[in-house]
């Protein structure tokens, strides 16, 4: 579905990705992880396009650097961890914006306020009844659920998520990572995500590649991942110890 070949990024003299591949198949969510630093936002805005990179990056068999932006869209959809509401805009209009790939040319006329896409979206992230309010209201978790609202409206076959819960309140991260899990269940679609909580990588992700110093360390089932050495040789600590010990607490 979604594969990357060798894929290197340089910023000047220094590799932040140094020749990392990857296998993205429908109904698996693979989570990146490593430490800060490691590559994995870098690697997301790669296969976003939206920097340079080199190597190969196809999906369903096709070089992502031959669509254009708009059939790019109606496939791959990107979520950030950093959203910023400047103006006064409805939740309705922040997830129709959602629908832009998929109208006619430029000149068409606004997306249908009752296109089942956006209606679906919202639905799903429980924002039907906060649909003409202005995202300037809203707090943190909602604004974050609004742009997750927006993704989903787009139909994607992939979702590019780049810390999809960060500075979230637990609930808002519990309800954000279960939508996602909800939203992978359609047949067709797959998840890639950079994560830093590696609970959250054992308990959603399927696969798992883990990055240290722009490199792969390791990627496959995540259980085969995230190992006690594999984490020590990364994190420089005894990352299972560190959660045990954390964990039996409660």
């Amino acid at each position: 579905m979604l594969q990357g070949e060798n894929i290197s990024v340089q910023y000047g003299v220094q590799t932040a990705v140094y020749q990392v591949s990857f296998t993205l198949q429908p109904g698996q969510w693979l989570m990146l992880a490593g430490p800060n630093g490691a590559g994995k936002s870098t690697l997301i805005r790669a296969i976003a396009q939206t920097i340079p990179y080199t190597g190969r990056i196809t999906l369903d068999g096709r070089d992502l650097r031959t669509l254009r932006p708009t059939e790019r869209a109606k496939q791959i959809a990107v979520l950030s961890q950093h959203h910023s509401a400047q103006y006064g805009y409805t939740v309705e209009e922040i997830v129709q914006l959602g629908r832009y790939a998929h109208r006619k040319g430029f000149l068409s006329s606004r997306p249908d306020s009752e296109d089942p896409c956006v209606d679906d979206a919202m639905a799903l992230t429980g924002l039907t009844e906060y649909r003409h309010r202005s995202v300037l209201t809203l707090s943190g978790g909602e604004l974050q659920r609004v742009f997750l609202a927006q993704v989903f409206a787009q139909n994607p076959k992939v979702l590019l998520l780049d810390e999809p819960a960060n500075h979230l309140d637990l609930p808002y991260q519990q309800h954000i990572f279960s939508l996602l899990s909800d939203w992978l269940q359609t047949p067709g679609r797959a998840v890639l995500s950079v994560v830093h909580d590696l609970s959250l990588a054992k308990k959603y992700g399927t696969y798992a590649l883990l990055m240290h110093q722009g490199h792969c360390v390791a990627c496959g089932e995540t259980d085969a991942v995230l190992t006690p050495r594999s984490l020590q040789a990364v994190y420089g600590m005894d990352v299972y110890a560190w959660m045990k010990d954390l964990f039996s607490r409660w």
